[in-house]
This record gives structure tokens, C-alpha cells and sequence, in this order.
């Protein structure tokens, strides 16, 4: 992963991350026949490349006009994805923000904040012993303005579509994985110190298999 200068008088870094791969080595109905939830996990850091795959799966750009990897009612992405990084090689334990366009992370805290992100989500521990986390938020307002009160069913049905796509690439990838619905959402906001106008709607724990 490359760090670039901040720009604009920015105090927020934007960190390159590699480029996604198209292809590998598992299939995909291999990977639907042996995902499980996993919830231990082992010492071994995750790679740049594990990360880099990971948030792709969730809300990469996959075409020309902007698509990406899960489907969204009328193409408004009101998804946005953080990583909370513990123990990634090459990357300091922080609160980072993808950035589809671009596919790129920027860093908005700094420090481990996987035990009261833990603590936020009923003391869960494998989110303490994960290696990151992928936390699924949302702008509801996005999808509010086109779709009214079918919003926050679609937004909910979003956050399914783009975490599948996680799993699905946590075990294409050799990794542990589990989705987590059990949280203070709230809460989880403070200890991740989110922006204001997002809302958490889902946590991915993800570490290297025991």
C-alpha cells in the first residue's frame, strides 16, 4: 500500500490499495459450498492484497458508469464501507473509509479500536481477535429521496448483497469470516467515531484461519 500526500490542506491521507484481482483459484460454487461463519481466529496478519480483495467485493467499481459489485436500487450507493484495522501488514491500526473510485482507503483515526468496537457489540470477541473488520454503513438519505418508505428495505437488502459478496471472497481467499448483527449501533459509532451522517447497518470480523 502507497500513502499519498494530503491534498487540499487535508489532514487525511489517501493509501493506494492493489489492484483487485478478476480471477482466482477457487470457484464460485466452491466458495458457496464451503463458506461457514468463523468466528477464531489466528495470529497471522492480513495482507494488503486480502484487504485490497475484500472491500472490492463489498462495493468495488465494476463498470464504466459507476456499477459495482452488489446491486443497488437505482444505482444510488448509499453503502459506505470503513475497515477497522488491527493487525494488516503494511497498515497502521486505524479507522479507514474505502473510496470506491479510485479504490483507495483514508485513514480517519488512528489506534486499535477493535476492543470498543467489541465492547459495542455485546463483547463479541471474535471482533477483538479479528484481524480487521469491515463495518457496513449507510447514508439512508440517498435512497430516501427516489424511494421513501421503501428505504430502509432496500438499504437492508444492499448491506445483505455487499456482505455475501464479502464472505464469499473471505473464503475464496482462505480466510474466517462471520457476519455480526448483534451491536449498539450507536455505540459502535462513538468507538469507531464515524461521520455524522452515516449509520451502522452491519460488522464482518475477518482474520487468517487457525
Amino acid at each position: 500500500m502507497t500513502s499519498q500526500p494530503p491534498r487540499g490542506g487535508e489532514a487525511k491521507s489517501v493509501i493506494e490499495l492493489p489492484a483487485p484481482r478478476l480471477r482466482g483459484e477457487v470457484s464460485l460454487e466452491s466458495a458457496l459450498a464451503t463458506r461457514r461463519s468463523i468466528r477464531d481466529y489466528g495470529d497471522a496478519p492480513l495482507s494488503p492484497e486480502d484487504v485490497s480483495q475484500l472491500l472490492w467485493a463489498a462495493q468495488g467499481v465494476t463498470a464504466p458508469d459507476g456499477g459495482r459489485t452488489a446491486p443497488s436500487a437505482g444505482a444510488l450507493y448509499p453503502l459506505e464501507i470503513f475497515l477497522v484495522a488491527g493487525n494488516v501488514a503494511s497498515l497502521d491500526a486505524g479507522v479507514y473509509q474505502y473510496q470506491p473510485p479510485g479504490h483507495t482507503i483514508v485513514r480517519l483515526s488512528a489506534g486499535d479500536r477493535r476492543g470498543p468496537l467489541a465492547g459495542a457489540a455485546l463483547g463479541q470477541e471474535c471482533l477483538r481477535e479479528a484481524a480487521a473488520v469491515i463495518v457496513f454503513s449507510a447514508v439512508f438519505e440517498r435512497t430516501k429521496e427516489k424511494y421513501g418508505e421503501r428505504t430502509t428495505r432496500y438499504v437492508h437488502l444492499e448491506a445483505g448483497h455487499a456482505a455475501q459478496n464479502v464472505c464469499l471472497q473471505a473464503t475464496a481467499l482462505g480466510l474466517g469470516a462471520v457476519p455480526v448483527g448483534a451491536f449498539d449501533a450507536a455505540a459502535v459509532h462513538r468507538a469507531l467515531d464515524l461521520p455524522a451522517e452515516v449509520r451502522v447497518v452491519y460488522l464482518i470480523p475477518v482474520g487468517k484461519r487457525e
